[in-house]
């Protein structure tokens, strides 16, 4: 009997077969991360990321928790700087500001292959797995080879307060 055919314990397993299915578990995290886009709407939901421009910093899920905040508010709105935007993954939104006092919400999974988008910089919601860019205006595709826009979400500003509506 060969090594990888050698009993590895109680089980009776051989590392061939510990070693053949600790691979397949690797490749299907890979295919799952970087699955193909056929029939992709972009309506994911909340995934790790975040970043800001215009001089805000990162988001991270611990820095958003937002204590101060009502329950149901994603942001203030001085938490958005103008001509840019803030990337909130574990709500499920990037809300960005295209002109002073205007906000916009997006979802923030690229539309290419499904990779959360990595930052707002220069006006554009940047997905870095393939360089897709999209307008903070709009959604719409600036850079390929995203092929749809991101899709809008619908938020509502009470006060100072940015909020899914």
């Amino acid at each position: 009997m060969s090594d990888d055919q050698m009993s590895t314990g109680p089980g009776g397993r051989s590392r061939r077969a510990l070693l053949t299915g600790a691979g397949a578990v690797g490749a299907s995290v890979v295919l799952a991360a970087c699955g193909d886009d056929a029939g992709s709407t972009g309506d994911g939901g909340p995934t790790a990321g975040g970043g800001a421009t215009s001089g805000g910093p990162a988001v991270s899920p611990s820095a958003d928790a937002g204590a101060d905040r009502g329950a149901s508010a994603l942001a203030r709105t001085a938490d958005i700087p103008v001509g840019g935007g803030r990337i909130y993954a574990e709500k499920g939104v990037v809300i960005t500001q295209p002109t002073a006092g205007e906000f916009k919400g997006f979802d923030p999974i690229c539309t290419h292959q499904r990779c959360p988008v990595a930052n707002v910089d220069a006006g554009t919601i940047n997905c870095t797995c393939h360089n897709s860019k999209f307008s903070i205006a709009d959604g719409s595709v600036k850079a390929g080879p995203a092929p749809r826009p991101l899709p809008e979400k619908q938020i509502k500003v009470e006060g100072d307060q940015i909020m899914l509506a």
